[in-house]
Formats: C-alpha cells, structure tokens, sequence
C-alpha cells in the first residue's frame, strides 16, 4: 500500500492536482474582493444603495441596523444579502471558468498538420512523404 501511495503521489498528477487546489484558493479570493469590491457596490448603487452583506432578517423579531449588531446581540438571522453575494460570486468564477476552459478546447482542437499533399501535374491527393505520384508517376520535388 505505501508502494502505491509513493507512486500516486510521484506522479505528475497529483502533483498537478495539487497546484491546482493552491491557486484556485488564491483564485477564490481574488474573484471575491472583485465581487464585494467591485461588483457589488455599484450595483448596491442602482439598487438604492443598498449593500447586499446588511441585507437580513431578524428571526427573534428585534430591529437591527446591520447584521454585526444583530450578531453582536446574539439574533438569529436570515442573511440573505450574504447568500446573493455568494450567488453573484459563484456566477463570477462559473464565467471565468467557462471562458479558460473554452480557451483551453480551442487550443486543443486545433486542426492536425496536413499528412497529404496534391500532385501539382495531376491534382490527385497523395501521401506528404511521397517523392513520385502513384496515379500520374511524376517526380516530386
């Protein structure tokens, strides 16, 4: 069993897998900021002003300005402002994402090199290695 654990982990994969959790965490962070510092205060704007983290509801029936009061008063609460910020990150990454692996298959399914060549005396297709014409017996160059 460590045999097999020692050569899953040499292996390139994990090694890979491994980068990827690392710099998708920092990733994390950065769509973050860029949703609740960029993206969310305008539209909290043209919302009113409106800031969608004090968005909440008070299950204990109390009035509270903002959810740290709230918190800090011990209220259970409903916090769906949190929850639309969290939708609207998600969709921010899901878009981000979608757009690298759309990339990354455009480079992928890039169209293979020609193997076959037209003789220039008689049009046919041939082999790109072929040095005489197997239809016309010309010489290639």
């Amino acid at each position: 069993m460590l045999k097999d654990f020692k050569e899953f982990a040499i292996k390139g994969n994990a090694f890979d897998l491994a980068v990827g959790v690392i710099i998708g965490a920092a990733f994390g962070k950065i769509v973050t900021s860029l949703v609740n510092d960029i993206i969310l205060p305008p539209i909290g704007l043209l919302a009113g002003s409106v800031d969608f983290s004090n968005l909440f509801v008070s299950l204990a029936g109390g009035h509270f300005n903002t959810l740290a009061e709230a918190r800090a008063a011990g209220a259970p609460t409903l916090n769906y402002g949190l929850f639309i910020n969290e939708i609207l990150n998600f969709l921010i990454v899901a878009f981000v994402v979608f757009l690298m692996v759309r990339q990354i298959n455009k480079l992928k399914h890039q169209p293979p090199p020609p193997d076959k060549q037209v003789c220039p005396f008689c049009k046919t297709e041939i082999a790109l290695a072929a040095v005489r014409c197997p239809a016309c017996t010309s010489q290639l160059s």
